[in-house]
Parts: C-alpha cells; sequence; structure tokens
C-alpha cells in the first residue's frame, strides 16, 4: 500500500533530553531520513514552536515544518505574523502556520483574559494575518483588537505562509474557509470528516471564492503488536479530552466514546488501513502523533511505516 498525501509525525523533545531544541532536530533528521515529509510542533508553556519550527526547518533542508496549533488569544496577529515569516523563511518556504481557538480555562489561569468572543476575533485574526503575511503591514480596528504596525513588518522570503485553523465547529470552520486555507483538526475521524467538516470547509470556501480548503488531520498512531497494553495507554493519556466540550462533540459526531477510540494502534497493514480512511474521507495531510505511546521501538516502526507510504508514493509517481 502507499499513500499520495503527505504524512507527518508531531514530535517534542523526549524524557531526560539534555538538550531540547538539539533533541528535536535530532528527531527530525531522522523521520526525514525514513521518507516522512513534515514535522509538526506543538504549544504548551516551555518550548515556542514558531521558534522551534524556523530552526528545524533551517536545520534540516527538504523537511516540511508546522504549528499544530499556536493558540491565538495570548499572542497578538502582529508578533506571531513576525515569527510566521520568519519560520517560512528560515525553511525556504517550508512552512505552515497552524492556529487554534485555545481553551477558556487554561487561559484564564494562566494568562488572566478571556476572550467573550472567540469567533469575532478568530475572524479579526486571520484578516490581519492576512494583511501583514501577504501585504506590507496592517491598519486595522476591529470589536476584539487593533493591529497598527509603525515599522515595516515585511520579511524577505517570507511570504506565502498557509494558514491552517484547528476548526471543528460550525462558525469557527465557517470563518476558517472564508478567511483561511484549511483546517487542522484533532480527533476528528473520517466520518466526521467525510460528512461534515469536509463538504461544509468546500462549500464556504467555494462562496468567499477561495481554492479547495487544505485538511491537516492530527491523528494518534501506533504501530505495535501489543495493541491491547498500548491502547490502556491511550485511554489514561488521551481521557482529558474527554472533558472538553469543543472535541466531546467531535467525538459524538464519530460515534466514539472514548477519545482512545480515534486512535490507530495495530499491525502495519491495520494502521496502513486507518491512514487510508482518512485519505478517502478527504483529508489533503495526515500527520501522526503520540507515536511514542508504545516504546521507542514501536516509535520507530510507526515512523518506518509512515516513510515507506511514502516512499511507494513517490516511485509511483516517477
Amino acid at each position: 500500500m502507499s499513500l499520495s498525501l503527505p504524512l507527518g509525525v508531531a514530535r517534542w523533545p523526549r524524557p531526560g533530553a539534555v538538550n531540547a531544541v538539539h533533541d528535536v532536530i535530532d528527531q527530525a533528521r531522522t523521520v526525514h531520513d525514513l521518507g516522512v515529509d513534515a514535522v509538526w510542533f506543538g504549544q504548551t508553556y516551555d518550548l515556542d514552536s514558531l521558534s522551534l519550527a524556523a530552526t528545524v526547518g533551517a536545520s534540516v533542508p527538504g523537511l516540511r515544518v508546522g504549528t499544530s496549533v499556536v493558540p491565538i488569544n495570548p499572542r497578538h496577529p502582529v508578533v506571531v505574523a513576525s515569527q510566521a515569516m520568519t519560520a517560512q523563511a528560515a525553511s525556504h518556504g517550508r512552512f505552515t502556520l497552524g492556529l487554534g481557538l485555545g481553551g477558556k480555562a487554561l487561559e484564564q489561569r494562566t494568562f488572566g483574559l478571556t476572550t467573550e468572543r472567540p469567533i469575532a476575533r478568530l475572524r479579526e485574526y486571520l484578516r490581519v494575518l492576512h494583511d501583514l503575511i501577504e501585504g506590507d503591514g496592517a491598519d486595522f480596528e476591529g470589536e476584539t483588537l487593533t493591529a497598527r504596525p509603525v515599522l515595516p513588518t515585511t520579511v524577505a522570503g517570507g511570504s506565502g505562509v498557509p494558514v491552517l485553523v484547528a476548526a471543528m465547529g460550525p462558525q469557527a470552520v465557517r470563518a476558517t474557509g472564508e478567511l483561511a486555507d484549511g483546517s487542522i483538526p484533532f480527533l476528528a475521524g473520517p466520518r466526521f470528516i467525510g460528512s461534515r467538516l469536509r463538504p461544509d470547509l468546500d462549500r464556504t470556501a467555494a462562496r468567499a471564492g477561495r481554492p479547495t480548503p487544505t485538511i491537516a488531520a492530527g491523528v494518534v498512531t501506533v504501530v505495535t503488536d501489543d495493541v491491547e497494553t498500548v491502547r490502556a495507554t491511550a485511554l489514561e493519556q488521551m481521557a482529558f479530552y474527554e472533558t472538553l466540550p469543543s472535541y466531546r462533540a467531535v467525538l459524538d459526531a464519530e460515534g466514539a466514546e472514548r477519545a482512545a477510540d480515534m486512535a490507530l494502534i495495530g499491525d502495519e497493514e491495520t494502521v496502513a488501513a486507518g491512514l487510508q480512511r482518512y485519505a478517502d474521507a478527504g483529508v489533503t495531510e495526515i500527520y501522526a502523533t503520540q507515536t511514542d505511546l508504545g516504546g521507542p521501538q514501536s516509535q520507530r516502526r510507526t515512523w518506518e511505516l509512515l516513510g515507506a507510504l511514502r516512499g511507494r508514493a513517490r516511485r509511483q509517481a516517477s
């Protein structure tokens, strides 16, 4: 089996790493050598994902890099645009900016802020980002933000950054279809994507006169022979998502009781067939997350499968 769509992995420093950034660069080189297309970086409160993407993109020629995802509320779009264009230039045009609305409770506790109109903010944020990345500055005053930089904002080599949004609810999907390049969902399975996300995005983008949107899906993926042990670990580590309304709604739409039900866990044939179902549903890119749930050997086996699937597709294309 082969897969014609790009395949990536989400990476973060391994436990015990002496230098977090150098460790991620080492992992990125490994997956690139195996034939994997891209590496994606999440955002928490330690490493900065945009800086990491720029560093890895400059250090591993040919590897695509992206963020999955940067929460928009604590970060002004002028700052994010500057970082995104820097990452685009550092990676020679191989960077994708993934954004998310963030978690209200976490942001209130961490930053002391609350966004009362998240969709309005998302729309204004995307408008400002577009003006900054594709234009030469911004002059915007809206209901949720103001952006009037008084100094130049252009970064040579930094234009053309694809912007994806972790949009799954109807209003966020509508804003994404109208104003962004696509969606970057997590825990959204083939049923939800094929029946709701893909048609809703396409319809909205078409009405706005935009190209067919990208869907880069994050999928928990583990190649292993010890399915039961890995599934037990997944049930424990992924249970948090079941308590968040946005994820709970997507799981319900998929007919999944537990978040771990969305994980692809099994041998090479089982996982490859599961990835194919996402492609059949209209996904244009997949990145494998939490590939370490089964330990280092299982993780390596997962990466090797992804590289092999892409290698076969490239040979067939040539």
